[in-house]
């Protein structure tokens, strides 16, 4: 099944807000609840019955850890019963197959594999679930004595099938106690528009020409064409993955509830550290608060640590998917973490901040090779394309006509990769004729995108099996 989400968002969020806005205060949260199941039912109706179904579980373990709150005992068990029964389904659908091909690869066993689609957002709905049910039981959340308002927040439709990871605790106060104010309103909605356009302008027009490459429908390759090929997927996995990040929080805004930030332009860091500490914000926080810190963090010794970071940074390759492709991206980027911090931050801060910033670049352009592919033998083929081993040209025809056909959408998106926004932020907060400038601007931009959408059958969504 090929997920619109765009284009069902497209339609579906007006009636919704239309809806909401009209609905009285204690109906607000009646509507997102049905909006969501709406949303979720729209993709695959049978998978949203174990939607529910986690969420009772979620909601029972949480008030049964609540009721034995002087009983360490039953509250642990409360915990692995949830985590249990989470991480059961979690790996049920997005990794059984995975699994039972690599035991027929080692034994021979030919065992038939289940072929089941993998649930919309699964990934971060199993890890909301997670987080909450820790929360309680480390008692740093209170336990929801509502079920209707805990389903409401586990199935809130702007973030589930891409995020960011929204934890209870964020939006713990808005679920009972929220208004629409015109300053949310109005920021929430441009900043919508904002996360379409990426997604719309820049992620699919740079994702055509990825395909292209990495399908081989472009015709004779080049060292050049290799490097405009990945470059274009770079852009693409930022500004696709961001723009539904955007949609999300804009969308929450203008609901009158406030996520977490998921991303802080990672394409200006100026170390691998740095970058994770820009990419996908939600995620990395997750794994530290309740993978790596649990673990031990830094508190048990060098060694002690240095597992723990490669525990946390293969479970980070397996989240984004059931193969041995984001296993190995997730390694590679926690062996370079370590080094980091064994001795190439120093080292780095040695050299001008432009070699610092090539540096890593250069390595989180070759991660998104090992991302790119799951098949291994396609990676290695890629990489010594790229680096010119074999008879590859340094550039030809077809690496110079598909730079001048996309090359200024290439330098667009390197240009919007900068902190252009907190500008345009800036030109919005002066008022007056900036500010009047600016909302014609995004109105320009929605109707663009309108007519995008219109015309384009080419819209992709990358973290959907994610």
């Amino acid at each position: 099944m090929v997920f619109s989400s765009i284009t069902f968002l497209f339609y579906f969020i007006p009636a919704v807000l239309v809806i909401y806005v009209i609905a009285p205060q204690k109906l607000k949260n009646l509507v997102l609840l049905v909006a969501s199941l709406t949303f979720y039912a729209w993709g695959e109706v049978p998978y949203m019955f174990i939607m529910l179904f986690l969420s009772v579980v979620d909601y029972v373990c949480g008030r049964k850890i609540d009721q034995y709150d002087d009983d360490p005992k039953r509250r642990k068990i409360y915990l692995w019963i949830d985590v249990g029964i989470n991480l059961f389904m979690l790996v049920f659908f997005k990794y059984f197959d995975f699994i039972i091909t690599n035991l027929n690869a080692v034994t021979g066993l030919g065992l038939p594999l289940l072929g089941i689609p993998l649930p919309i957002g699964v990934s971060f709905n199993t890890f909301q679930s997670i987080s909450y049910i820790i929360d309680v039981y480390r008692r740093t959340t209170t336990c929801e004595k509502s079920y209707y308002n805990y389903l409401t927040y586990t199935t809130l439709f702007p973030q589930i099938i891409a995020g960011p990871i929204v934890r209870y605790i964020t939006v713990e106060n808005e679920l009972e106690n929220r208004t629409i104010k015109l300053d949310d309103f109005s920021r929430g909605t441009r900043r919508f528009i904002l996360g379409l356009a990426k997604k719309v302008l820049i992620a699919n027009s740079v994702g055509y020409l990825w395909d292209l490459v990495s399908s081989g429908g472009v015709g004779d390759m080049s060292v050049s064409l290799y490097w405009i090929g990945i470059l274009a997927y770079t852009f693409q996995i930022y500004f696709d993955f961001s723009a539904y990040s955007d949609m999300a929080i804009g969308l929450a805004q203008v609901f009158g509830m406030y996520f977490d930030e998921n991303f802080d332009y990672p394409y200006i860091s100026k170390s691998i550290t740095e970058f994770w500490r820009r990419w996908h914000m939600t995620l990395s926080s997750w794994f530290r608060d309740y993978v790596y810190i649990p673990l031990g963090g830094n508190r048990r010794g060098t060694a002690i640590q240095l597992r723990n970071l490669l525990v946390v940074w293969g479970l980070t390759g397996l989240w984004h998917g059931a193969s041995w492709n984001f296993v190995l991206w997730g390694l590679y980027f926690g062996v370079i973490l370590i080094a980091e911090k064994l001795f190439l931050l120093d080292w780095l801060k040695k050299i001008p901040a432009f070699f610092q910033h090539l540096y890593t670049m250069l390595l989180v352009i070759v991660s998104w090779v090992l991302f790119a592919f799951e098949d291994l033998s396609a990676v290695f083929a890629y990489l010594r394309g790229m680096f010119g081993m074999g008879q590859v040209p340094l550039i030809n025809d077809t690496a110079r006509y598909y730079l001048a056909s996309y090359g200024a959408v290439l330098l667009i998106a390197a240009v919007f990769s900068a902190p252009v926004y907190q500008w345009v932020r800036k030109l919005e907060d002066r008022g007056g004729a900036a500010a009047a400038t600016m909302s014609c601007a995004y109105v320009l931009l929605f109707l663009t995108c309108t007519a995008f959408l219109v015309n384009s059958t080419y819209n992709p969504f990358l973290y959907f099996r994610f």
